[in-house]
């Protein structure tokens, strides 16, 4: 059932279907074309682009969460989205929400419309804490600075929005990008060698998803990891527990999405341990822009430089899965300075800032 806005605009529930090709599919595929309209126009970049078939599986609920998808309409016209997950995690406050309406249709209150029935979800599911991280136009004008004290948004459109209805931007993302020249590579070669000098107590791994047996616990374990010793500032990170089904099932998640994923790994030695670890990843055209994914050195292993370790050989691996990509894109926190460090060494450059933003409901 549509549920009126303002300015002529509905929300719908969206009820997934099967299968993205499925005879019922017709409206998912149409809010699939849109989301990547509504990623072009704010970002000028198409890398974020999904198929409908690869969006499908991240939309679904699963064990981990609920997800909650809407239609938002003008007359017939999907202009946008609104979406809302609610982690299962014991204890978890957090709902993850998201509102994205193309920008021709910004200003006529459909947002601060949609918002309350986002909030609405989030207290049936028992959660006080709303969290949403989004990237902005780029602007020369006026910013507002992050919590941390490091990296800032635009005081644009977006901000006001969110400011004006209780949000509170807690941290902030550093987009970058390396292209992937010869000179890029040879340096990647050269900072391997030194981070292999550094980390004599530890040998790199390779394996492409799904990961096999023997490592599966391990990475496991590290996947947990990310939840605990990623930088989170003042953004609710619940503790996340991965097991082998865990990790098996989301693996089989990205097969259906068709993605390629290599991971990148640091061995400990003397125990075997999985220490360090970096996942680059690229959906079914290889020719397209390489992501790099989830990327952790354990907090009991820093100091040798495992991260640059991984990274590196991570890159030079990555010439035989998709020797065309063009570049590599990835996200960290700006208060992440010893990964930023590594980043810019390596010849990322800053693109583009993303926030994450937070609200408590009274």
């Amino acid at each position: 059932m549509d549920i009126p806005l303002t300015a002529g605009a509905t929300l719908r529930p969206l009820v997934l279907p099967a299968r993205a090709d499925a005879a019922d599919a017709g409206e998912f595929r149409e809010l699939a074309r849109v989301r990547n309209l509504v990623y072009r126009e704010i970002t000028g970049r198409d890398e974020d682009d999904l198929t409908p078939e690869a969006l499908l599986p991240i939309l679904r609920s699963r064990k981990e969460r609920t997800t909650v998808v809407w239609a938002v309409r003008i007359g017939e016209e999907i202009v946008g989205r609104a979406i809302v997950n609610i982690p299962h995690e014991e204890g978890s406050r957090v709902a993850i929400v998201s509102i994205e309406l193309r920008p021709h249709v910004w200003g006529r209150g459909i947002g601060s419309a949609v918002l309350p029935h986002l909030e609405d979800v989030a207290r049936q599911h028992g959660r006080s804490v709303l969290q949403e991280w989004l990237e902005q136009q780029p602007s020369d004008g006026p910013r507002i600075e992050a919590q941390t004290g490091f990296g800032s948004v635009p005081d644009d459109h977006v901000s006001r929005f969110l400011l004006r209805h209780g949000y509170q931007l807690e941290q902030v993302y550093r987009v970058s990008h390396l292209t992937l020249s010869p000179e890029t590579i040879q340096h990647a070669r050269e900072l391997l060698a030194d981070g292999r000098a550094a980390s004599t107590d530890y040998r790199v791994v390779h394996w492409m998803l799904p990961t096999p047996a023997d490592r599966a616990e391990g990475y496991a374990w590290m996947k947990s990891r990310m939840s605990t010793d990623a930088p989170s500032a003042g953004i609710e990170t619940d503790e996340e527990t991965w097991d082998v089904a865990r990790l098996q099932e989301g693996e089989r998640r990205l097969a259906e999405m068709g993605r390629t994923v290599l991971v990148t790994a640091a061995e400990h030695i003397a125990t075997g341990e999985l220490s360090a670890f970096t996942e680059l990843a690229i959906g079914p055209d290889h020719d397209a822009v390489t992501h790099q994914e989830d990327t952790l050195v354990l907090h009991e292993h820093r100091g040798h430089r495992l991260g640059q370790l991984v990274k590196c050989a991570a890159m030079l691996e990555w010439l035989d899965v998709a020797p065309r990509s063009p570049r590599v894109i990835t996200y960290n926190a700006e208060e992440n300075r010893p990964m930023l460090s590594i980043n810019e060494a390596m010849g990322f450059t800053p693109t583009a800032y993303e926030g994450a933003w937070k609200k408590e409901l009274t």
